[in-house]
């Protein structure tokens, strides 16, 4: 196929040569390690028109007459290069040589994880481009300003979060069965190895490898030959949640004999970034290696992981922050001489996987992949025993409450671990001499799951413009959930009693209720799960359309089966034992039309709609004591469409995309202690709620714009714009579960029109970068962001706010439709400006390259950012929440969580 190229272009070649007597300019563009970089955009600062490369990375430019010329070469993930050379009137043909392009010097790549930024992705990896000539070589100006610029303060594109996107690692999805959500600790640190998906679609364009979702598919593909030849080390130090990162990455290329080995391996650690008391140390290690047998089929394992140990902050009330200030952690306390954190998560579920590719005849291939992945997540967090709550900010100890000073509240604001310590050894004994449990123990829950998945995928070019896709999953997991005990704290041992029932225990069934170090606690039980899917897509091309089409079916069955039989008589039947067996039918439909205007102009049409099946967290209300559903649960529905006009030329590449998107019948839930209304006389008691907000509708539309302008061949301006609003259209059903009445419906939750909230709804950015033919660049941008709104409560959006306990309609005095407005209205956050900065440099010496690079977020330090918070839920009752928005210093305000202010991360690098 190569021969066939050159000579192709070969004969493209020589007429220019004989016919014309100005000159033909030619080059070749190759990689680092020497293989052609396909797809290169290569723009002439004399011609209106840019060429590519081709499969061979050659390109030319015919009839250029004498004089000095400059030419820009770009690809997505490598470093632009700037050339300047002259044509004389002798020169009939002039050969450049070989332009080699650098990978890029960016900060690292690849989905957002935890402080690792993203960067703009490597081509999809496609056996077929659509010839209307819209190529998806690489994510726009507005996807790269949304990861680097604004997702680093919590912008959504859309407003859709982590629980409907997509990241998949040879096929197999990485979502996590219990709340849907990626967790990219399973693979934070090895950016060297995850910098470039093989796929990159965003919101619900159509992909080859799955369905997708809403927020898009990123599709990694792990087979060893297919990372370039070389060894890379780099350090970083950064002051976000780490301080500092080592990675090591070496690749093998393919051998002679058929081998390829890709090894790569990181350590993160450090204390007190920014936040006092968190720390963090994980490693991370990943190995591919690859047999190829012939040039139809190779096989290739790959297996990874990354062991965690990482402290967390917290949130806290206004009232907190302004006496502590915006770095304060309540979750940490002094214990000899050195800070321990109370909440620390430890999570390591290494992925093994094998991989087996094969080409059927000339125009097919079948990829399959078996995985398993094994591991825990364990969550640590204090607990008490018929004691005082040991949270520094528990509201009795705010100075609000009148027990203590300012001055006194900062005296006592940490976790007193030696008060723990001895007051568990002053009661080691009761009074007749026997043993005594705990008054403060710290306990662990944890999450260890056994997954096993086979994706199987299968393409084929059916004709020269019409591929087919066909994608086949399953998924069988085991999941085992428990609470166990992780420190006595100088104990003997714990209680499994619940001490917010009259002691019941937790267990009926064992009467030993004395548990120690290791033991479980409180809840044990299991998840299971059986999930098949079925994806067909289809992509034809026209000379003026391109049309894809794509529809999936899937099929679940999910069951709990409990260890405890509660020692509440209301719940021991539906307490241990296997529950029944939940089924879930899933279907989908998305399309997307592309017409092209001319070469560089373009509208594109994508629609997607399509239901899903409840995940584990939605479908029971309270899995750690009975295995009941969520009242009203159902799939969710959802409904998305936008319509783009995307212009891709020499000076300026843009796109400008509205979008209306609807999702039924979701449901959310929340856990919090409350202070609850008995639902049969008018008194009240503390106890955990269960929350459960069942059919609630939502909206999400907007519009988003996005350009590039290179005002010269060095300099580029960026800007985005994103103007949102997403919001509940509909009053869903509220419903709770405690230990103390068991079910309860609240009726309908009047939020309609009210704000999702966790991301800023408009979004706006506008940076510049100048890149140095010398290969150094320095760029920065300013951000603003508005409308962020506050997560709310939704049983206190209901009339059980405001009417009495027992009847359905008999207001508390005083109620007034004013009062109930002010009791409820949603909190909505002030604008914020951001600014930030970036700059790099790279060297080369001989075979060895470097680099290093720096970026600053937040330049000005600003701390008025709130970036996450929720309403608490406590008072659910009118008389106890008129006397809270009376109060000056409220004792139950919005747990916040503010923004870091000025943060850094620099990284130095060595390639060879």
């Amino acid at each position: 196929m190569i021969k066939k190229l050159s000579l192709i272009s070969l004969f493209t070649l020589l007429p220019a040569s004989y016919y014309f007597a100005q000159t033909t300019v030619f080059a070749y563009v190759k990689g680092q390690d020497g293989k052609p970089v396909e797809r290169a955009e290569v723009d002439l600062e004399q011609s209106v028109d840019d060429v590519t490369a081709d499969k061979i990375g050659y390109f030319q430019f015919v009839d250029l007459k004498p004089g000095h010329y400059l030419i820009t070469v770009t690809k997505p993930n490598f470093e632009s290069k700037i050339l300047k050379f002259d044509v004389t009137a002798d020169e009939k043909r002039k050969d450049l040589g070989v332009i080699v392009l650098n990978n890029s010097l960016g900060t690292d790549a690849g989905v957002v994880v935890i402080d690792d930024s993203a960067s703009d992705t490597e081509d999809g990896g496609s056996s077929m481009q659509p010839t209307v000539g819209l190529l998806s070589s690489g994510r726009d100006a507005f996807q790269n300003v949304s990861a680097f610029e604004l997702g680093a303060y919590w912008f959504r594109p859309r407003g859709v979060d982590n629980r409907f996107e997509d990241v998949m690692f040879n096929g197999v999805s990485m979502s996590k069965n219990d709340d849907g959500r990626i967790d990219f600790n399973n693979w934070g640190g090895l950016n060297d190895v995850t910098r470039y998906p093989y796929e990159n679609v965003d919101n619900i364009t159509p992909s080859e490898y799955a369905f997708g979702n809403l927020g898009g598919v990123a599709y990694y593909n792990t087979r060893a030959s297919s990372y370039r030849k070389q060894t890379s080390l780099a350090y970083s130090f950064t002051n976000r949640s780490y301080l500092h990162r080592a990675m090591a990455t070496y690749s093998s290329g393919m051998s002679k004999s058929g081998w390829a080995f890709t090894f790569s391996g990181s350590r993160r650690w450090g204390d007190n970034a920014i936040i006092d008391g968190v720390y963090q140390d994980a490693y991370a290690y990943f190995a591919s290696v690859e047999k190829k047998f012939s040039e139809r089929h190779s096989i290739n394992f790959t297996g990874f992981g990354s062991p965690t140990y990482r402290a967390s902050n917290s949130p806290n009330t206004q009232e907190v922050y302004d006496i502590m200030g915006k770095d304060y952690n309540s979750y940490w306390g002094w214990q000899d001489g050195e800070k321990r954190n109370s909440r620390i998560r430890k999570v390591f579920e290494p992925m093994f996987m094998l991989t087996d590719y094969l080409k059927i005849g000339k125009n097919s291939n079948w990829i399959n992949t078996v995985s398993y992945q094994i591991g825990s997540d364990a969550r640590s967090r204090l607990d008490w025993f018929h004691a005082a709550d040991p949270n520094p900010t528990y509201y009795r100890k705010l100075p609000s409450y009148g027990l203590l000073t300012a001055d006194e509240f900062r005296a006592q604001s940490q976790i007193d671990w030696n008060y723990l310590y001895n007051t568990n050894r002053l009661n080691l004994n009761n009074m007749d001499g026997s043993e005594k449990g705990a008054s403060y123990s710290l306990v662990e829950d944890v999450n260890k799951d056994k997954t096993f998945n086979w994706a199987s995928h299968f393409d084929a070019r059916l004709k020269e413009n019409w591929k087919l896709n066909i994608n086949f999953n399953f998924q069988n997991l085991n999941s085992d959930n428990f609470r166990r005990v992780k420190d006595l704290l100088g104990a003997n041992y714990a209680n499994n009693l619940n001490p917010f029932n009259n002691d019941a225990r937790y267990n009926i069934d064992d009467e030993n209720y004395k548990v120690r170090e290791g033991d479980r606690t409180q809840y044990s039980y299991q998840l299971h799960k059986n999930h098949y899917t079925l994806n067909v897509s289809t992509e034809v091309d026209f000379n003026k359309f391109n049309i894809v089409a794509s529809i999936f079916s899937s099929y679940s069955e999910a069951y709990r089966n409990g260890d405890y039989r509660s020692g509440i008589a209301e719940f021991a039947n539906n307490s241990k034992g296997k529950s029944a067996v939940y089924d879930a039918l899933d279907a989908g439909i998305k399309g997307k039309i592309t017409y092209k205007i001319n070469g560089k102009n373009f509208i594109v049409y994508n629609g997607a709609f399509f239901s899903l099946a409840p995940t584990f967290n939605e479908l029971y209300i309270n899995p750690r004591a009975v295995d009941y559903l969520t009242p009203g649960v159902k799939n969710q529905v959802i409904n998305s469409n936008d319509l783009s006009y995307i212009m891709r030329g020499q000076v300026l590449k843009l796109r400008l995309s509205g979008y209306y998107t609807t999702i039924s019948n979701s449901t959310e839930i929340s856990r919090y202690y409350a202070a609850s209304s008995s639902s049969t006389n008018s008194g009240t008691y503390n106890t955990l709620i269960n929350e459960a907000m069942s059919g609630a509708d939502k909206r999400y539309m907007g519009a988003e714009l996005g350009f590039d302008v290179k005002i010269t061949p060095t300099l580029n301006a960026t800007g985005v714009a994103s103007v949102g609003e997403y919001k509940f259209t509909n009053t869903p059903q509220v419903y709770s579960f405690d230990d103390q009445v068991g079910f309860r419906s609240y009726g309908k939750a009047n939020i309609k029109d009210y704000k999702v909230a966790g991301t800023p709804q408009k979004a706006f950015s506008f940076g510049l970068k100048y890149n140095s033919t010398k290969y150094w660049w320095v760029g920065a941008s300013a951000n603003y962001l508005m409308d962020q709104y506050l997560d709310f409560s939704a049983l206190n959006k209901t009339a059980s706010l405001y009417t009495i306990p027992g009847t359905s309609d008999v207001l508390y005095d005083g109620v007034t439709p004013e009062l109930i407005q002010q009791l409820t209205a949603q909190k909505k956050f002030d604008d914020q400006f951001m600014l930030n900065a970036n700059a790099g440099k790279s060297f080369q010496f001989g075979k060895y390259r470097m680099g290093i690079s720096i970026s600053v977020n937040n330049i000005l330090n600003n701390r008025d950012y709130v970036t996450g918070g929720f309403e608490q839920g406590r008072l659910a009752n009118f008389p106890q929440a008129l006397e809270e928005n009376n109060r000056g210093t409220p004792y139950f305000g919005p747990k916040l969580w503010y923004d870091r202010g000025r943060t850094f991360f620099t990284n130095v690098y060595l390639r060879f």
